[in-house]
């Protein structure tokens, strides 16, 4: 494509996912004397969203709060967890395959009052 001299053209596109994910897709441009295929992949992350939990137990007693992790993508995740704070426990790691929902098990286990 030549334009007015120049030797670039803008190619605006417009995408409207309706979940987060991997999307690829293939973008062919023929003219009378050339053929372009352009490979283009798109990364959509969800919202980042706040999140607060409340752990009420009895001192001594832990209490465990099933955390589900949605992955509605077109990959697999692995997640890693590094949790802060004294008292919380989980597994350092999760799989969530494609089209799953996995519940992260963190459990809060208090060691005095407070």
């Amino acid at each position: 494509f030549f334009l007015g001299g120049s030797d670039t053209v803008e190619f605006p596109i417009k995408f409207t996912p309706k979940n987060p994910g991997c999307y690829h897709c293939q973008i062919l441009l023929k003219s009378s004397c050339d053929i372009r295929v352009y490979e283009i992949e798109c990364v959509v992350s969800a919202d980042q969203a706040d999140a607060q939990l409340e752990f009420l137990t009895p001192a001594y007693q832990a209490v465990t709060q099933e955390i589900p992790i949605r992955n509605v993508s077109s990959e697999d995740w692995r997640f890693e967890a590094h949790l802060e704070g004294q008292c919380f426990y989980g597994p350092p790691e999760i799989n969530v395959p494609v089209g799953e929902t996995v519940q992260y098990p963190l459990t809060f286990k208090p060691v005095a009052e407070s």
